[in-house]
């Protein structure tokens, strides 16, 4: 696979943040995804946050599973740590890396596929210890990578390209993330910049579990099973000397809608999604109600948006286990295996 790289050299007039970084700096390599597609704007809004933030790139570990969601932390923070792990098992490599090392900002990008299929119980593992990280599941509600079959995050009823209707309750994470235990619970929708970049710097500053479940729609999918005019259509009755695809580019979805309101929003499928953003007396830290709520406003069809609960006094995964303030990584043989009386003396307390 070919990478293009972006251009180094910056303009001398770009603005700079505290640090004397430009928004350039925050930036990874050229998207590949598919154009008009929610990720890209999310990664854009990860970009703004982190340079609004005045925070170093070095700083910041981004981890990853498998999906087109997965792909993205390649184009956010080119000069961040960055791991990208296997199918649904994101939250398990985040956890071991904070352990060894709790001084970085851990990002864990995954998609609907990746969090509530495969990864489900990594996901809900991860949330009630309390790991001190920014969960950001980019949800399409399909299998990008797999030709857009339902995710397990799918609306019962909604129709597929080739229409199919799913049958299946859906897995909402954002409600499965308060029942776990997660300390920050928010959704925002990946063309909504204005409350998507304060969601993700407050979900940075938070210590302990932050869930942003952000709804980004997939372009890609409108040749249905059918068509004359779509993809496997032309594949099956072509002669040709190689396959090719070609992806209609597609202008970016943004919504713009005061706090209190809703929005129906027109997806480039025809289809519609209705959202509703929180009021602004809405209490975040009362976890039972933010559960109630969800289900109301689910039963009225419409999709919540904003900060749905945050406890601001929580601990992280590290006070939970007692461990040092140092970072593991940093510390010698003779700290790690401090010897067999050291050794004797733990096990007596569990005796």
């Amino acid at each position: 696979m070919t990478y293009i790289a972006k251009p180094k050299l910056h303009h001398p007039g770009l603005p700079t943040n505290a640090l004397g970084f430009t928004r350039r700096d925050y930036e990874g390599r050229i998207s590949t995804l598919c154009a008009g597609c929610g990720h890209d704007s999310i990664s854009a809004a990860l970009i703004q946050a982190c340079f609004e933030l005045d925070i170093e790139p070095h700083r910041v570990a981004k981890l990853s599973g498998i999906g087109c969601s997965s792909k993205t932390p390649d184009y956010f923070l080119g000069q961040s740590h960055g791991f990208n792990s296997v199918h649904g098992r994101m939250p398990s490599v985040l956890t071991g890396a904070n352990l060894a090392n709790r001084e970085l900002i851990y990002l864990g990008v995954s998609g609907d596929g990746d969090s509530a299929s495969i990864g489900l119980g990594q996901f809900a593992h991860c949330m009630r210890r309390g790991v001190n990280m920014v969960y950001i599941c980019e949800n399409n509600g399909v299998y990008g990578l797999t030709k857009g079959q339902f995710s397990a995050t799918a609306d019962k009823g909604s129709k597929a390209k080739g229409g199919a209707v799913n049958t299946d309750s859906p897995i909402d994470l954002v409600s499965l993330a308060l029942l776990m235990g997660a300390s920050f619970v928010a959704r925002s929708f990946s063309g909504d910049k204005k409350q998507l970049v304060p969601l993700i710097k407050a979900a940075i500053a938070h210590r302990g579990s932050a869930v942003l479940d952000v709804i980004s729609p997939c372009v890609t999918f409108n040749n249905h099973a059918g068509s004359t005019k779509s993809f496997d259509f032309v594949r099956d009755h072509n002669e040709a000397v190689n396959k090719l695809d070609f992806v209609p580019a597609k202008k970016e979805i943004t919504v713009d809608y005061e706090p209190g309101t809703s929005e129906v929003v027109r997806q480039h499928d025809g289809s519609f999604i209705k959202l509703a953003k929180l009021h602004p007396d809405y209490d975040p830290s009362n976890r039972v109600a933010a559960l109630t709520y969800l289900q109301e406003r689910e039963a009225a069809g419409e999709v919540v948006t904003g900060l749905l609960y945050i406890d601001p006094d929580t601990q992280d995964l590290h006070e939970h286990l007692g461990t040092v303030d140092a970072p593991l990584n940093r510390m010698t043989e003779d700290d790690l295996c401090p010897g067999v009386d050291m050794l004797e003396t733990i096990n007596a307390e569990y005796r």
